[in-house]
């Protein structure tokens, strides 16, 4: 086989493929044979049918017709592997060329994919990054300890004009001209929740219990999503949390502590363990911002596009030009953060061991409400296992790069992210462990077969 490839921008190329016809007759030979099982020819049995005979009746077009769909995805992986090109999307394939007879010609054919571009990244060991000091101050700690209050608290109702943050029940009816969309009645919603409706909390605030008021608002989902609605409101009662004093007696009913200067010590030190892992998260949120400054990263179109649209129709929000908009700028710096890390992840070689694909796969799971093993085989079944080592090894190399970077804090203080960000003995240790447990799980299945033979 024989290919070459031309670059038509950075993102797109044009990968021009020969196949000998030595290398295609393995799957002609299957053609003849599919369709010497599928056609009915007097005096002869269904799959005992001569190529020749099938020359003559079915023709030579169908046999080489269905060889080439047979083995052109195949010959494509070939050549894009010889040529190491990285497709981001599916590829346009036009075939030129056909075997003419049975034992002469070649298949050739052109196909233009979408690729990765070449990027060049910065110097990882010349770039500095900053993060917040993991210093806890008195007001951290009391911020901690209102939120503690808070779950303790209870609810009472108040006399007076409703504020952000009260409890406020309400009634609630939508409708767009004569039409009433929807409705409820008896709902309980904090002020400043902003999880409603668009304007509600405008609305409710200075709303006493027993009145009512009217605003327009855009629906955000169902049929009418993005039409506007006149909303009226109807506050049945106004309540505020009420918090149980800060003493020994709440410590003691809140936590295992007995005084209150034990609990405030506990969450000092939750609020620094905090603090200290935020700092690990906030440094690769800044590398992955500073490698994006530094590199200019054309984006493919296609690409773009094929997400967008999957994701509107998802949706059902293919003719909401407005969401559309949103939903290219989003898709536009996913791919764009994906093609750089897939840079980096392959510029420090990252490897993913299987011990960090399974904690992945089962914090994920978790995420879907999965058991585990169903989730990991319904990924299996659905090809989206090599997927999923990828979005490991992206998250991997930012950790691995951040390795080779001096990272302080807002103090000066020099940070050390060991603890989140690994060492390279930590990856050859996995990978050492990881190749010994395959190493016995072949010399299990030797001694297995060796048993049976026995």
């Amino acid at each position: 086989m024989k290919s070459a490839v031309e670059t038509l921008d950075p993102t797109k190329v044009k990968l021009t493929v020969e196949v000998e016809y030595d290398e295609l007759k393995p799957s002609i030979d299957h053609a003849y044979k599919h369709i010497a099982e599928q056609v009915n020819i007097p005096g002869f049995r269904k799959g005992k049918v001569p190529p020749r005979i099938i020359d003559q009746r079915v023709g030579w077009g169908a046999v080489v017709e269905h060889a080439v769909n047979e083995g052109l995805s195949g010959f494509y992986r070939d050549a894009v592997a010889e040529s190491e090109l990285r497709p981001l999307g599916q590829p346009e394939v036009e075939v030129t060329e056909v075997p003419e007879k049975a034992g002469e010609g070649q298949l050739a054919f052109v196909a233009e994919v979408e690729v990765r571009p070449e990027l060049t990244l910065p110097e990882l060991s010349g770039l500095e990054l900053t993060v917040e000091s993991t210093e806890v101050a008195d007001a951290d700690v009391d911020e901690r300890l209102d939120s503690l209050r808070e779950r303790f608290g209870t609810l009472v109702g108040v006399d007076r004009p409703a504020v952000e943050g009260d409890y406020v029940v309400i009634d609630l009816k939508a409708v767009i001209g004569d039409e009433e969309i929807d409705s409820v009645s008896g709902v309980s919603y904090q002020i400043g929740a902003g999880n409603m409706l668009e304007g509600l909390d405008e609305a409710l605030t200075g709303l006493s219990a027993d009145e009512t008021t009217t605003f327009t608002s855009n629906l955000a989902g169902g049929e009418h999503a993005g039409e506007e609605a006149t909303v009226t409101v109807t506050a049945t009662s106004v309540k505020e949390r009420e918090l149980p004093e800060a003493d020994d007696d709440f410590a003691q009913m809140a936590s295992e502590f007995d005084t209150l200067d034990e609990l405030k010590a506990d969450l000092r030190g939750q609020v620094a363990s905090a603090k200290t892992s935020n700092q690990a998260v906030a440094a690769r949120d800044a590398l992955l911002e500073k490698l994006l400054e530094a590199v200019e990263i054309p984006v493919p179109q296609g690409v773009v596009d094929a997400e967008v649209h999957r994701h509107l129709e998802q949706e059902g929000r293919l003719e909401d030009e407005d969401h559309r908009a949103e939903v290219v700028v989003d898709a536009t710096k996913a791919i764009k953060n994906q093609i750089l890390l897939d840079t980096l992840a392959e510029q420090l070689e990252v490897k993913v061991g299987q011990g960090e694909l399974i904690e992945y796969l089962v914090q994920a799971s978790q995420q879907y409400g999965m058991e585990p093993q169903q989730f990991i085989q319904t990924l299996d079944q659905g090809g989206q296992i090599p997927a999923m080592v990828g979005e490991v090894a992206r998250s991997k190399a930012l950790a691995v790069a951040l390795r080779d970077i001096e990272v302080k804090d807002s103090d000066g203080n020099v940070v050390d992210l060991t603890e989140f960000i690994g060492t390279a003995e930590d990856d050859e240790a996995e990978a050492a462990a990881a190749e010994d447990a395959a190493e016995e799980e072949v010399a299990e299945d030797e001694a297995t077969e060796e048993q049976a033979k026995a």
